[in-house]
């Protein structure tokens, strides 16, 4: 009986190379949209991150004092109130007070809609 071994061969390629674009749910990250800031601004990388940055830091800080943002075309940032309600542990069966909460939420506006949809 002759048993070879079988010999090192050209690496195999993988066969999604590029499997990321292939995805329709692809996420757009902060450094990707600081990237674009930056692009279609003519601002510097640093510059579009600081400007990008406050934006996300000036709508935290109005919803935490619980006010609404209206961006007009783009959508509203506004807080929503969850009420307490009773939970069950998947464990143990046992039921679990979930307290009440204040919640962030978003609702497009006009424009945004019909960009989305175009």
């Amino acid at each position: 009986m002759n048993r070879s071994v079988p010999q090192a061969g050209p690496r195999v390629q993988n066969r999604r190379p590029n499997h990321r674009a292939e995805r329709k749910d692809k996420a757009v990250n902060k450094a990707e949209l600081v990237a674009q800031v930056a692009k279609e601004s003519d601002l510097s990388k640093d510059a579009a991150e600081k400007a990008v940055d406050a934006t996300f830091k000036n709508i935290e800080k109005a919803l935490s004092d619980g006010d609404t943002v209206r961006i007009v075309g783009f959508g509203n940032f506004q807080v929503a109130q969850r009420k307490a309600t009773t939970g069950r542990n998947p464990r143990t069966g046992a039921e679990v007070q979930i307290p009440a909460s204040r919640v962030p939420k978003f609702r497009a506006g006009k424009a945004l809609k019909e960009a989305v949809n175009a």
